[in-house]
């Protein structure tokens, strides 16, 4: 919706040139000057002896002048392209030298903006933060009536927190190569806890690979140093390989991974993993992840933990970016199943809820959020036991809970924010719009000679008529039939773009036709539109930003059978 309003208020401060002409933006030198020549004609102030009627021609006769000056000219037009009407306007243009080709002019472009990109980057952070809380709900489920009985409150259950872990993270880049990074974090568990602090130095060595160390200390271990790389072997595959020292009271414990992985096709991957230390392990795993899915088959030997894991997400194309999944890991520890979902609920937020199930884990919750860069995370132990109520609970309770708060408060609150920030947009661009409408009835009043004329023509050979055309909002669905339409009438606009029984409009916002403009900022807009074709009457609609052309093939088939 903001994008949209954005696009909009930029068509409102920046004439659309394309849009005005009626042409693609891949539009020929031959086309730009065929709708040139058809339009100046249309509003060449000398057809028109009425004073008012000829200074609104003169004035849109000016208007599609500049616009053909502006895209006939390669170097003018890849500067509209680039900057719009605003890079026109700079005096000297001091952004590149007019005198460059297109080629040269985008070349130079991307280059200053690769500057600015990386002198943002350099004062900027980039903050990254993890805050998990750990709820023991055992009570809910594992009750036992004896100590129940003796236990003050009345039999209430006892839930708790029984773990907390916070984590943060800045990046501070120091050249557009090097980078630092500054991560800290604090846990606890049942009473007891700790944090530590690590920096770490990131040089990117080459476009295939960087370079990286690390130094750690806290009080749940001690000092640690870290080296790690990254390379591009090939196209198609990449190696990672890491060290560490940790230094401790009890000597000096050295720790080793690498990392081994190649693209088996487009969507698939294929790591092969080998880790040495405390929990020395050696892991195999393949991941496929498609638009629609992703699916991930691990396995891993190692001592004290080996298992086997498989795991499946399912995407839904909308536009709240749907997930389901589901997995299963099984091991020398047990078995635990997992399904889940999760959704996007605002423009910068996810939410996902997961059930664990396993043996001897029991039954769990897990919530997550996900705002911007940070992540909240709400592990809920709810038994230990595998206990049918637990699993219904679990799955039904968090859809219950999410279905309720959806309707009432984040779409009322979305809804809300959607329609002031709308009002606002409709107030900011008043003006403009009110000088836009002046300027669409002063084009159908200079149109009206050329639209008798065609019509007779078109009369004449059966041809294409356009009986009735609107183009706004237009209220179809009956719960919303106390809103109100906003369409503007254009037959006289349409009819006056007929040419050879033909109407071909291009991929471009309609408001920039000549005799049309917007009569509800901000809001989705279609052209709806009556025409007689052959004897046959024919109805149309069509979306803003949709091309259209008029008759049809299948219209072309019908006159002549």
């Amino acid at each position: 919706m903001a994008a949209a309003l954005e696009n909009e208020l930029d068509t409102l401060d920046n004439d659309d040139y394309y849009s005005l002409l009626n042409v693609r933006r891949e539009a020929t030198q031959e086309e730009l000057k065929a709708s040139y020549r058809r339009l100046c004609m249309l509003y060449h102030p000398d057809k028109h002896r009425d004073p008012e009627l000829k200074r609104q021609a003169e004035q849109l006769f000016n208007l599609v002048h500049q616009a053909y000056e502006v895209l006939s000219d390669p170097q003018s037009r890849a500067i509209y392209d680039i900057f719009g009407k605003r890079g026109l306007e700079v005096e000297g243009w001091e952004v590149v030298e007019r005198k460059r080709t297109p080629a040269e002019i985008r070349e130079e472009y991307e280059r200053l903006q690769r500057e600015r990109d990386e002198r943002r980057l350099q004062q900027r952070t980039n903050p990254k933060g993890t805050i998990s809380v750990g709820v023991d709900a055992t009570d809910l489920f594992d009750r036992y009536e004896e100590d129940f009985e003796d236990m003050p409150g009345g039999g209430f259950p006892h839930i708790e927190i029984n773990r907390m872990h916070i984590s943060q993270s800045i990046e501070a880049p120091l050249t557009a190569k090097d980078t630092a990074v500054l991560a800290g974090s604090l846990s606890t568990h049942n009473g007891n806890g700790g944090g530590n602090i690590n920096l770490s130095l990131r040089r990117v060595t080459s476009a295939r690979g960087w370079g990286e160390i690390e130094f750690g200390a806290g009080d749940t271990r001690g000092p640690t140093f870290g080296m790690k790389v990254f390379r591009n072997v090939t196209q198609r595959c990449f190696v990672t390989a890491q060290c560490g020292l940790q230094f401790s009271s009890r000597g000096v414990r050295p720790s080793a991974s690498t990392m081994w992985a190649r693209h088996l096709d487009q969507n698939t991957m294929g790591y092969l993993q080998w880790r040495w230390g405390t929990q020395s392990a050696m892991t195999t795993s393949i991941v496929r992840d498609t638009k629609t899915s992703h699916f991930t088959l691990a396995l891993q030997l190692g001592v004290p933990h080996s298992y086997l894991m498989t795991s499946y997400q399912y995407k839904f194309q909308d536009e709240d970016q749907t997930k389901i999944k589901g997995s299963l890991k099984t091991g020398f520890f047990g078995t635990v199943v997992e399904y889940g979902a999760e959704r996007k609920i605002s423009q910068h937020s996810v939410l996902a809820a997961t059930v664990s199930i396993g043996v001897p884990q029991g039954v769990s919750l897990k919530l997550r959020l996900n705002r911007a860069s940070q992540t909240y995370l709400f592990p809920i132990h709810l038994t230990d036991q595998l206990l049918p109520s637990a699993v219904f609970y679990a799955t039904v309770g968090p859809l219950v809970i999410y279905l309720a708060v959806q309707k009432l408060v984040i779409t009322p609150y979305l809804q809300s924010q959607k329609e002031q920030e709308l009002e606002m947009q409709r107030v900011n661009s008043a003006s403009d719009i009110a000088k836009k409408k002046q300027e669409a009835e002063s084009a159908v009043l200079l149109m009206q000679e050329s639209v008798k004329r065609i019509i007779e023509a078109e009369e004449s050979k059966m041809g294409l008529i356009i009986l009735n055309a609107w183009y706004g909002k237009f209220v179809t669905d009956n719960s919303r039939k106390n809103e109100r339409a906003k369409v503007i009438d254009v037959t006289v606009p349409l009819q006056c773009l007929v040419k050879d029984s033909k109407l071909i409009l291009t991929e471009a916002s309609k408001a920039g036709l000549p005799g049309f403009y917007d009569p509800c900022v901000g809001e989705e807009k279609s052209l709806k539109l009556l025409y007689q074709f052959r004897g046959a009457i024919h109805q149309v609609l069509s979306g803003d930003m949709e091309s259209l052309r008029i008759p049809k093939q299948s219209h072309r088939i019908e006159a002549e059978t």
